[in-house]
């Protein structure tokens, strides 16, 4: 036994586990369908049980196997025990979810400390490691609404999220066609080509560069809300004017992070291209816009976000009868809150695809820079 493996989460864990049996019961006395001594047991000896046999365990892999397989058992049998019977958790309860909850930290923990020459099984705990953190946001979103008892309308655990995605499929494909096909692709596109080329331009052209440039910081700080209204009254209530703002939106970052990043390259690669007798486009297509790429890039992402918040906001304002904002704005009204939830949801799904899709573009093709070579998107 490797007394070395035994961390502060696991021997906090166990101290959890001790308190929790010497409250229990899990739940009120009112509880409609109490919850047994028996799976009370069953949870609190899958904990300590997973507690001390991972640090019993001589390999990293196989402790956050037991890790995993004791705190997310143990989370599962909270969440199916509290079903019917929300708001009677009593404290026993919480301290069993912390418990698993430590388990899970330190799970992943072991995970992030393993080392492995393959590079499959690095690109499997890149995804993996973030994948058990997220996955316990929403475990204990679903455990503690549920334990409580929060009010629906103030938050809905992820369980009746998930059932009004799957239920209102055709609707959300609606608004995510509205919203993200028509209005943010379109308004991403020529925002940022518009923004590249006119960097491009105020590099060339002295006299554009320092008066656009202190005016694209002034229009940076605009508040959406106040160019979104006018947007609508200038191109209609169709997805034009979403469009539009969008465009705002993503033109200044890419001219400002493109214009330094054209500044990037040093003196000694210029004059390097002047003994070669380049002229400014050879330079610019050769050496700058290559040094430039990392600035180029990290606007594309920023403006992946952008473009989806400033789409939906925009709809506030003024859209057809479909769109992820009508949506939002319509149903919160009608206080169907797990609606709302769901078109947040699938904001946030697509706009990590988006941004995902522009990191692998990224990796790519600036393969080359340090950034890219040491690992790091």
């Amino acid at each position: 036994m490797s007394f070395s493996r035994l961390s502060w989460q696991v021997g906090l864990a166990l101290v959890l586990c001790a308190v929790a049996m010497t409250t229990m019961p899990m739940l009120a006395a009112e509880a409609a369908v109490p919850m047994s001594n028996g799976t009370t047991s069953l949870v609190i000896g899958l904990i300590a049980l997973s507690a001390v046999a991972s640090f019993a365990m001589f390999s990293g892999v196989a402790s956050a196997v037991v890790l995993f397989i004791g705190a997310h058992g143990a989370a599962w049998l909270l969440i199916a025990g509290i079903a019917g019977n929300e708001g009677m958790a009593r404290m026993p309860y919480f301290l069993l979810l912390a418990a698993a909850w430590l388990l899970a930290w330190r799970c992943v923990a072991e995970l992030s400390a393993l080392r492995s020459r393959s590079k499959q099984a690095r690109t499997f705990l890149r995804l993996l490691i973030p994948a058990i953190f997220g996955a316990w946001i929403l475990i204990l979103w679903e455990a503690v609404t549920r334990g409580a008892g929060i009010p629906f309308i103030l938050l809905p655990p992820p369980s009746s999220v998930a059932a009004r995605i799957a239920t209102s499929l055709p609707i959300l494909a609606a608004d995510v066609q509205q919203t993200i096909f028509k209005a943010v692709l379109f308004g991403y596109v020529v925002g940022c080509g518009a923004g590249f080329v006119v960097a491009i331009l105020a590099d060339r052209v002295a006299f554009l560069r320092r008066g656009l440039l202190p005016i694209g910081n002034m229009v940076s700080a605009l508040p959406i809300i106040g160019v979104a209204p006018i947007m609508v009254m200038w191109f209609g209530f169709d997805w034009q004017s979403k469009a539009a703002v969008v465009i705002i939106m993503t033109f200044f970052p890419m001219l400002v992070n493109t214009v330094a990043g054209l500044a990037a390259s040093g003196h000694m690669e210029r004059d390097l291209m002047r003994t070669y007798a380049s002229n400014y486009w050879q330079t610019l297509f050769k050496l700058r816009l290559p040094a430039a790429a990392p600035f180029i890039f990290n606007a594309l992402k920023i403006n992946s976000t952008l473009a989806l918040i400033g789409a939906i906001v925009a709809e506030f304002f003024g859209t057809p009868v479909v769109g992820m904002g009508f949506r939002i704005s319509t149903e919160i009204g009608r206080m169907n809150v797990d609606m709302v939830w769901a078109e947040i949801a699938v904001a946030a799904l697509a706009g990590s695809l988006f941004y995902g899709v522009v990191a692998l573009a990224e990796r790519a093709t600036t393969f080359w820079h340090p950034s890219v070579r040491g690992g790091r998107a």
